[in-house]
């Protein structure tokens, strides 16, 4: 059973954080980024969005942009994912950015990262599409806090500020 779109089997908190190697731009430059590489290093914001060149994804990511100061006290670093291209994704990055923070493409194959986190949409309209969520995941790899929001609501950087703050 899901509901709507998301699989019920998505990791939860308390969960270790699925892995995942994903090429992505980092301040205007094409790299990859692997989750993996974190772990004992620092905690990760994943930011799910549905697509580029949608407003509420450029208020969302800028909101990141502009907390990149209080995140790195936190010791965390932001990446956003959704399931355009590359090549889309550097063109809206340039448009909009440059971001100090990786946004990652998952677009082939299409949408595997946003399906193992469970918010890849499956059916209806916008299927193919991401929701709109954030997970926190810890220095251990573990997730600290999970987050699904409706279509057309920009995340609170202070919640997400504030389940970091919570470790």
């Amino acid at each position: 059973m899901n509901l709507s779109g998301i699989e019920l089997s998505a990791p939860q908190v308390g969960d270790l954080a699925p892995d995942f190697d994903l090429p992505a731009v980092i301040a205007g430059v094409k790299k990859r980024f692997r989750l993996a590489e974190c772990r004992g290093q620092h905690n990760v914001v994943l930011a799910f969005y549905p697509l580029n060149w949608e407003p509420v994804s450029a208020k969302h990511l800028a909101q990141y942009q502009a907390a990149r100061e209080k995140f790195a006290a936190c010791n965390a670093s932001p990446v956003a994912i959704s399931v355009d291209s590359i090549m889309n994704t550097t063109a809206w990055e340039r448009e909009i950015g440059p971001f100090d923070f990786a946004l990652g493409s998952d677009f082939w194959p299409h949408g595997e990262v946003t399906r193992r986190y469970g918010v890849l949409r499956e059916s209806g309209p916008k299927a193919g599409t991401g929701e709109r969520a954030v997970f926190v995941v810890n220095h251990s790899g573990k997730i600290i806090f999970r987050r699904v929001y409706e279509a057309g609501v920009v995340p609170d950087v202070e919640e997400t500020l504030g389940a970091l703050k919570s470790l």
